[in-house]
């Protein structure tokens, strides 16, 4: 895949018309796994919506690559912020078509050692994010319908002794994404993903 112009090409992966010109919102796009997922749905023809908190320079860059995509700046750690977000997003691009769950935390520490403050680091974003920002994706799909995907982790599958914390993150965002295909269905698909 490679940038021209601002527009991406990938002359092995011609567009899928299914995904032109629909609009997704991916979290955590800045750079690393969101990067990625945000540079490809590009490629697809998608119109991507690019959330970052602190790396505004990457997201500029990563927005620029994806053809100059819409960008917004929010700290999913709040809730208010979580829905001024959306609300901006539904002002400025009128609807929603998907929502990437990328943004996520992560940390190292013998269970021991883990303090209350450490829990709620990992799990403001990794959990208590993903359903606030799937609720509020799929207030703005209830219409027109939508696809949502959670983006997981092994951890989420397997224990890892020194990311308690972690692993119990993840392993809610399967159950709730479980939760939600079922709440949402049939016009909102609700997946999860687990790169590794």
């Amino acid at each position: 895949m490679e940038s021209i112009g601002g527009h991406l090409t990938n002359p092995q992966s011609p567009a899928d018309p299914t995904l032109a010109g629909k609009i997704i919102l991916v979290t955590g796009a800045a750079k690393r796994i969101g990067r990625g997922i945000a540079l490809r749905l590009a490629c697809e023809g998608a119109r991507v919506a690019i959330h970052y908190h602190k790396s505004q320079n990457q997201a500029i860059r990563t927005a620029e690559e994806c053809g100059g995509a819409e960008l917004f700046r929010a700290n999913l750690e709040s809730v208010p912020e979580i829905a001024r977000m959306f609300a901006d997003l539904e002002q400025r691009l009128g609807r929603l078509d998907g929502l990437v769950n990328n943004a996520a935390r992560f940390t190292r520490f013998d269970p021991l050692d883990i303090t209350e403050q450490d829990w709620g680091f990992i799990h403001s974003v990794n959990l208590k994010a993903v359903f606030f920002c799937c609720r509020r994706g799929a207030r703005l799909m209830r219409k027109t319908g939508g696809r949502i995907v959670n983006i997981n982790s092994p951890g989420g599958l397997r224990p890892w002794a020194e990311h308690a914390h972690y692993c119990s993150s993840k392993a809610g965002v399967i159950m709730l994404t479980r939760a939600l295909s079922k709440a949402f269905a049939p016009g909102i698909t609700v997946n999860s993903v687990a790169p590794s």
